[in-house]
């Protein structure tokens, strides 16, 4: 019975270490840590990892339930998940205990809060770009490929696709699709 915990950040500049301290305070002798988003679960390599580790009788430690998951239905996967495997969730900074009916309901409503919150911080998002847009000053991500590097190297060094990949890092489709749209296709 070995008690774990789970440190989320959701973008590479922002810093769990406080996170981390208070999972050591509250007992986790290993904590595993990354930065991804929250909204889903796909590409979260560290939160699968313990899951699939976790043992009957284990604890899993959270700084809060919003680092585990910021939409219910996720929530409410990773908590069954945990149920089935005999494992306790608890959150350093929230009163949550997945035994009792009441510490269950707390736990659906903070994730309610959790997803509520990051609707919100998508709306605003949306309302600003088109505001942004109105002002003609939203542009829309910067082109991740350099274009006229891809049209050199494959015109005066008569470089194939795979090569131009490697030295500019960027996938190979990356250079099928800028070369294309270079000849005018779509």
């Amino acid at each position: 019975m070995a008690v774990y915990g789970y440190a989320r950040v959701s973008s590479a500049d922002q810093d769990y270490a406080l996170q981390e301290q208070a999972l050591r305070t509250a007992g986790c002798e290993v904590i595993r840590a990354e930065k991804a988003s929250g909204t889903i679960r796909a590409g979260r390599t560290e939160l699968e990892l313990l899951l699939e580790f976790l043992r009957r009788g284990d604890t899993l430690v959270v700084t809060r339930v919003d680092r585990l998951a910021r939409s219910i239905k996720d929530l409410q996967d990773i908590v069954y998940t945990l149920k089935a495997r005999g494992v306790t969730l608890r959150a350093t900074e929230q009163p949550i205990d997945t035994q009792s009916a009441a510490g269950k309901a707390f736990l659906d409503m903070l994730g309610v809060f959790a997803e509520f919150e990051t609707n919100l911080r998508r709306e605003r998002q949306r309302e600003g770009i088109v505001a942004a847009k109105a002002r003609g000053v939203y542009r829309g991500r910067k082109p991740s490929v350099d274009l006229p590097a891809i049209r050199r190297l494959r015109e005066e060094q008569k470089l194939g696709a795979t090569e131009i990949a490697r030295r500019l890092g960027i996938g190979r489709a990356s250079v099928y699709r800028a070369l294309a749209k270079s000849n005018g296709e779509t």
